[in-house]
């Protein structure tokens, strides 16, 4: 009977904790998102009271003038009348303006832009967490139900030296790697401890 708790702890201590680590993440970042929109309603009042955002800007002419004293036509803007073949070559073709470099007009790409390729694959942050959760929840367990706390020192200490270099290169993962290691832990402390105190004592 003693075998069949364990197991049960065990079991619950293991793989159930896996959807109340991603309910306290999931809560988690409710609470940063609420914090970082009260921030941004918190600056744009600031921005609105300021008296130095009050600028105005003019509307461009459609000439600008030039490096020595005449007219180039802006991006966009009609052709100047009676402008000849020199003119066409300098801002005919999409109204593409020349001052020592082109400027492509809106919703087109510079001729000098790279394209566009794919996007590169996002790096996952804190891989195999989810077999090394489980890993953690039943080391934690079984320390609690076999009367050894003190191994709990060393399975956090073979979890944070796995990942200090993953930690150090990417400074965001910390808060996710202290959230989840804590809420594991404590959910497998407390199903040992429930299953001790209640069916093997």
């Amino acid at each position: 009977m003693t075998a069949l708790w364990v197991a049960v702890a065990l079991v619950v201590a293991g793989f159930a904790g896996w959807p109340v680590t991603a309910l306290v993440f999931k809560l988690a970042r409710t609470i940063d998102d609420k914090a970082d929109a009260a921030k941004a309603a918190e600056e744009a009042r600031a921005a609105e009271e300021d008296p130095s955002a009050d600028v105005t800007v003019d509307d461009p002419s459609p000439a600008s003038p030039g490096p020595r004293g005449g007219t180039v036509p802006v991006a966009g803007a009609d052709p100047v009348p009676g402008a000849g073949p020199a003119h066409d070559a300098a801002g005919g073709a999409g109204n593409q303006a020349v001052d020592s470099e082109l400027t492509a007009p809106p919703g087109r790409p510079a001729s000098n832009a790279a394209a566009a390729g794919p996007a590169a694959p996002s790096q996952r942050i804190l891989r195999g967490g989810a077999i090394i959760g489980v890993l953690e929840r039943l080391g934690v367990c079984l320390a609690i139900l076999t009367g050894q706390p003190v191994a709990i020192a060393y399975i956090v200490a073979i979890k944070g030296l796995g990942r200090f270099a993953e930690l150090k290169e990417t400074p965001v993962a910390a808060e996710r790697f202290i959230i989840g290691t804590l809420t594991s832990m404590l959910w497998a402390a407390g199903t040992a401890a429930a299953v001790k105190v209640l069916f093997l004592h």
